[in-house]
């Protein structure tokens, strides 16, 4: 679950924790629909792409606070990077969580 601090609002969806190599690598790749959003953390690099995905995401870029700094909304088959080094990476389909710019969040 996703608790966002600024609104006092919890968001009741399973959160993936994808915090290894192999789950960062393996990501959203092929899968067909999503009731879930996926954490990336322990970050190298913010840079993402949508290549071998089915659907569109929306993706938030955290800093070490877990405030939302930048959001994008991807097509697949698209590379993105952030303006500067996110230390989480929040992905969910397109417009299933109802989130922006300045939130603050925690994860339950």
């Amino acid at each position: 679950m996703i608790l966002n601090k600024t609104t006092q609002e919890l968001i009741n969806i399973k959160i993936i924790n994808a915090n290894s190599f192999f789950k960062r690598f393996k990501g959203l790749m092929l899968k067909k629909n999503i009731d879930f959003a996926m954490l990336f953390s322990n970050l190298k690099d913010s840079s993402i792409h949508t290549h071998f995905m089915r659907f569109d995401i929306d993706v938030y870029f955290l800093d070490k606070n877990k405030v939302i700094f930048e959001k994008a909304t991807l097509k697949p088959w698209k590379f993105y990077k952030p303006k500067k080094q996110a230390s989480y990476i929040l992905e969910a389909k397109k417009d299933s969580l109802k989130l922006k710019i300045g939130d603050k969040l925690d994860f339950i």
